[in-house]
This record gives C-alpha cells, structure tokens and sequence, in this order.
C-alpha cells in the first residue's frame, strides 16, 4: 500500500512559479527600479529622520528647487522604493513627513487665494 502512495505521488505535475504581482493596467510592479534620476540631491541620511526634519530638508530651496509638490513627490518616491522593506514605523514617519508638506501646501495655497 505504501508502495502505491509513493508511486502515485512522483506522477503529479511540478509545482508552478506564481507570476509577478502586476498593477491594474498591467505595468510591471518594479517600475521604481529602473528609474534613475540626478534632478535632486536630498542630503545623506535625510529620511532616517523625525517627520517634522525629514519635511523641513524636504521643502528647503536647495533640494526641491520647484516647491513643495516637488518635495512630496520624493518623499513618495522613496516609499515606493523601499517597498515591503520598509519598516512600519518609518513608512509611518515619512507618510507623516509627507502630510505636513502637503498640508503646508494646502494651507499656501489657500493663502493666495484670498
């Protein structure tokens, strides 16, 4: 009877390989690894910072020379890029970073509206 078992088991088919995860529109999921880029340079270390830091070198002439939407676009580049290896509590801090820019934005924005 054992015999039997083992033999009907070297008979299945070999397991197949998930495919890669893809988006909706069916880009490819890595898109972040190919983009190269020398538009701006944010200083060494800058988003292993607190929010408020990491917001404030963000939105700063010198590296976001184009403003604050700009600086927010970075700041969710390198959450992208870091992807499942980003820990939760800095995702947590750099999503927070982002939200202080963009609520700065906002509140500019209103401001010139007036």
């Amino acid at each position: 009877m054992q015999a039997r078992r083992r033999a009907s088991a070297s008979k299945r088919a070999p397991a197949r390989k998930k495919a890669a995860r893809r988006h909706a529109r069916g880009s490819d999921a890595l898109w972040v690894r190919s983009v190269h880029t020398v538009s701006t340079f944010p200083p060494e270390g800058a988003f292993t910072r607190d929010a408020r830091t990491i917001a404030r070198t963000m939105a700063s002439r010198k590296v976001s020379p184009k403003g604050l939407g700009s600086a927010i676009r970075m700041i969710q580049y390198f959450i992208n890029r870091g992807g499942r290896g980003l820990s939760a509590t800095r995702r947590r801090e750099l999503e927070r970073a982002r939200q202080i820019l963009q609520d700065r934005r906002d509140r500019s924005a209103r401001r010139a509206r007036r």
